[in-house]
C-alpha cells in the first residue's frame, strides 16, 4: 500500500491556503465596502468567493477525510490574522485624531504644522480646570508620524484617533485626497 501524498498532504495544504487567501481578500473587501470603493470591493468579492468554491468543492467531494475540515478551520482562522496584517499595512483611509493636554500645546501645533499637517486648536475647560484641546485628520498611513511628534513634545498628553469615512478639502500633507476617487464613488470629484 503506497502512502497518498496528495490526498493526506498536497489537498489539505491546498485547502489551508485557499481558506487564508479567500479570507484574507474578504478582509480587505468588507473594509473596501465601508470606505466605498464601489469598484474595487466587488471585484475582490468575485475572487473571494471563486477560491471559496474551490475549497468547498474539495472538501464536499471528500467528506470522509476529517483532516481536511482542520485544514479548513485552520486557514479561516490564520486568514483572518493575516487579513488583519494586510489591513494595518494598507492603512487606507483617515483618522482623526483629538489631543487633549494641560500642558501648552503652541510647540506641538507648531512641529505638526512644520510637518505639512493641519491643525485645529482651542482651548477649553476640562474636568480638572484649563486644557488644550488639538484636532487633526491625517491618512491612516501617517498616523504613526504625529503620534511620535506627540510623544516627543508632551508623552504625557491624552489622545484619542478615530475613523474618517470621506474627507473633503482640507490641509494634508504633500497628498491627492481625489486620486483614488474614481474607485470609491464611481464618478470623478464626487
Amino acid at each position: 500500500m503506497q502512502f497518498d501524498y496528495w490526498g493526506i498532504i498536497v489537498v489539505p495544504l491546498l485547502i489551508f491556503l485557499a481558506r487564508i487567501g479567500d479570507v484574507s481578500i474578504g478582509t480587505i473587501r468588507i473594509i473596501f465596502v465601508s470606505k466605498g470603493y464601489r469598484y474595487l470591493a466587488p471585484l475582490l468579492g468575485f475572487f473571494e468567493v471563486f477560491i471559496w468554491l474551490l475549497a468547498m468543492t474539495k472538501i464536499l467531494q471528500n467528506l470522509d477525510r476529517w483532516y481536511y475540515y482542520l485544514a479548513y478551520c485552520a486557514g479561516f482562522a490564520t486568514g483572518n490574522y493575516i487579513g488583519i496584517l494586510l489591513e494595518e499595512k494598507i492603512a487606507i483611509g483617515y483618522a482623526t485624531l483629538r489631543l487633549i493636554t494641560k500642558k501648552p500645546a503652541h510647540d506641538l501645533i507648531k512641529a505638526m504644522q512644520n510637518h505639512g499637517f493641519g491643525v485645529t486648536y482651542q482651548p477649553a475647560e476640562g474636568s480638572t480646570g484649563l486644557v488644550h484641546v488639538v484636532y487633526t485628520i491625517v491618512k491612516r498611513s501617517e498616523l504613526n508620524s504625529v503620534i511620535q511628534l506627540i510623544n516627543e513634545f508632551n508623552p504625557r498628553a491624552f489622545y484619542t484617533v478615530e475613523e474618517v469615512k470621506f474627507v473633503k478639502q482640507g490641509i494634508h500633507r504633500a497628498t491627492n485626497i481625489q486620486r483614488n476617487a474614481l474607485f470609491r464613488r464611481g464618478r470623478k470629484g464626487k
